[in-house]
């Protein structure tokens, strides 16, 4: 799990990044939950969180900058 203030210490690039590394643990997962192979359970909801937790820095990033604009 991502603790929030990590998350927002990041720059949009290493968010970018982050968001994209949580997205391809998310297709594995999936892909082990289908084949049965899932051991860790929780962990999908943990990295669904940790993908919402990026996405939202990001709005709240980018409604920032258009109202300073």
């Amino acid at each position: 799990m991502t603790k929030i203030v990590d998350v927002r210490a990041k720059s949009p690039d290493e968010l970018q990044g982050m968001l994209l590394d949580l997205r391809k643990e998310q297709f594995n997962l999936r892909f082990q939950r289908a084949t049965g192979q899932l051991e860790a359970v929780s962990r999908v909801k943990l990295v669904r969180r940790d993908i919402a937790r990026v996405k939202t820095i990001l709005a709240e990033r980018a409604r920032a900058s258009a109202s300073n604009a």
